[in-house]
Formats: structure tokens, C-alpha cells, sequence
């Protein structure tokens, strides 16, 4: 058990230093069907894996001048009441539902990797109202469903507030950790029941992971990475519904 955590958190980290988010989305299937966790319980434990992870690959890319703070923290700051409000919910969604609903969030997240990416703008001006429309939606999502967003964080920091891709990939890493943070907060009596023996391999391996990850995205294509990653979740994303379903 030990061995595939580690395994499995690796994974994770990697896709998160290299892209910015998206390996989180691998946690909770990773947690439910290699690690034996409930959906609810693998919920909360991907927030906790999310944070911290995303707290220390936020360090990295901070040093290299690749966080939008102001910007960051308005998107983040509109995502903080609707993270509190599906924390709360989550515990109150069946299980089934709850697989089901993040298994079509994973497709979804899936395909918009796949599509041709458009060129992306040059302006780095902030857009706040824009901002924290988007801010609220992806607070509502880490809520609920456990993930960090960035899949959706870095698309909408470039095509809605306008931010440049290096600098978008940084100041997602800021969003989820304080939209995890957010969530967790109505969680906390369901933290100690977690199985740490367990998850602490899991999120000590993708924070190790996550270090290595911004290293890999600087020799392999981010692109062909990308596709990859996304055809993996596809697939993920169908057998969760398939499970969900039967």
C-alpha cells in the first residue's frame, strides 16, 4: 500500500509542477480505487495533498518572478466563499453522485486539453470583474470535488483575465492552495480520520514530485504532455462513470 502511494503521489506532482494543475484531478481516483478510500474521505484528502503541494511548488515559481500576486489573490478571493459552501455540501453528496460528478469534471478537463490551444494574449492587464467570476466558479468546484482547478485556473487566467501562460501556470498554483486552505476549513473534524499512514507517502511523494515536474516541463514538450495527461484522464473518467452507474 505504502509503494503505490508513493507511486501514485509521484505522479501526481509531476503533472502539477509541469502543468501548472491537473494532477489533482488524478488524486481523488487514485485515493478511491488504488488506496481504498470512501469518495468523501479521498475528497478531503486531495485537499490536503493539493495544498501542500501546491504551496511549495508556488515557492519555485515565485522566485522566478511568475506569479500574478494581485491578480492571484482577487481570483482567489472570489473563490473563498463558494470553496467554504461545497466543503460544506460535499459531505452530504452520495457517493455515487459524487464519483459521477467528478468523473464528468475530469472529461471535461480531459477535452480541453485536447483542443488546439488558441494564441494566447499578449496583455498582462487584470480583469476583475472577469476575475472574479471565474474565481467563484473554481472555488464552488475545489469545494465539493476535492480538486485544486488549476485545469481550469491557467485556461481562464490566460483567455478571461488575459495573464501570459508562465505567468498563469504560477498564479494558479497561488489559487488552489488558498481555494484548498478554504475548503478544508469546513473539514477539519474530518481530517482526523483520515488513514495519514497512507496519505502522508502519498503527499510527501508529490511534493518531491512537483519539484520535478517544473524541471521536466522545461525539456519535454508542454504540449505533448498535455495530450498525454489528457488522454490518461479520459480514461480515468470513463470508468468512473462506468462505477458510478453500476
Amino acid at each position: 500500500m505504502t509503494i503505490l502511494a508513493l507511486l501514485a503521489g509521484a505522479v501526481i506532482g509531476l503533472t502539477l509542477g509541469a502543468l501548472g494543475g491537473g494532477g489533482s484531478v488524478l488524486a481523488v481516483p487514485a485515493l478511491i480505487y488504488l488506496l481504498g478510500f470512501s469518495p468523501v474521505a479521498a475528497t478531503t484528502a486531495s485537499l490536503v495533498v493539493v495544498a501542500v503541494t501546491s504551496a511549495v511548488a508556488l515557492t519555485a515559481h515565485a522566485r522566478d518572478g511568475h506569479v500574478g500576486w494581485r491578480t492571484g489573490l482577487l481570483f482567489a478571493a472570489a473563490g473563498t466563499g463558494p470553496a467554504l459552501l461545497g466543503g460544506a455540501l460535499a459531505a452530504r453528496v452520495p457517493d455515487a453522485v459524487l464519483t459521477a460528478g467528478f468523473a464528468l469534471v475530469a472529461a471535461t478537463a480531459a477535452l480541453r486539453m485536447l483542443r488546439p490551444r488558441a494564441a494566447t494574449p499578449d496583455s498582462t492587464a487584470v480583469r476583475p470583474a472577469r476575475a472574479a467570476a471565474a474565481g467563484a466558479g473554481l472555488g464552488g468546484l475545489t469545494g465539493v470535488l476535492g480538486v485544486g482547478g488549476g485545469f481550469l485556473a491557467v485556461p481562464a487566467l490566460v483567455g478571461v483575465v488575459g495573464m501570459r501562460m508562465r505567468a498563469a501556470v504560477g498564479t494558479s498554483l497561488l489559487v488552489i492552495t488558498v481555494n484548498a486552505l478554504s475548503a478544508l476549513a469546513l473539514r477539519t473534524g474530518t481530517v482526523g480520520t483520515l488513514d495519514w499512514a497512507v496519505l502522508a507517502p502519498f503527499a510527501g511523494a508529490a511534493v518531491l514530485g512537483a519539484w520535478d515536474g517544473r524541471r521536466l516541463a522545461a525539456k519535454v514538450s508542454a504540449d505533448a504532455l498535455r495530450r498525454f495527461f489528457a488522454l490518461v484522464l479520459l480514461a480515468v473518467a470513463a470508468f468512473m462513470l462506468l462505477d458510478a452507474a453500476l
